[in-house]
């Protein structure tokens, strides 16, 4: 047996003990949780099928991408720039 096996059957056994211990609660919690997602709504039509069901959600997710790597752009370039311009102005600059 290597260390793999060993470790995932004792998490498995330590997430058995877990449950078995706060199975009220944990099921408790579940119940909770499926109660609030029946009270969202999603974003998409139930009625449609294929990737017009998910036209909505796949456009979404293209504009959170789109900012991120924007986002990460504009952050990673005032990063660049005010490094050197510290740098220059403290004598401490950063040489590349």
């Amino acid at each position: 047996m290597n260390f793999w096996n060993i470790f995932f059957a004792v998490t498995a056994v330590f997430c058995l003990y877990y449950f078995l211990r706060h199975r009220l609660t944990v099921l408790k919690f579940v119940g909770e949780v499926r109660v609030e997602l029946d009270k969202c709504s999603w974003p998409w039509d139930p009625n449609q099928t294929g990737f017009k069901k998910y036209k909505e959600l796949i456009e979404s997710t293209v504009v959170v991408i789109i900012s991120v790597v924007l986002l990460a752009g504009f952050v990673t370039t005032w990063d660049f720039l005010l490094a050197h311009v510290v740098g220059f102005l403290t004598g401490t600059a950063i040489i590349k």
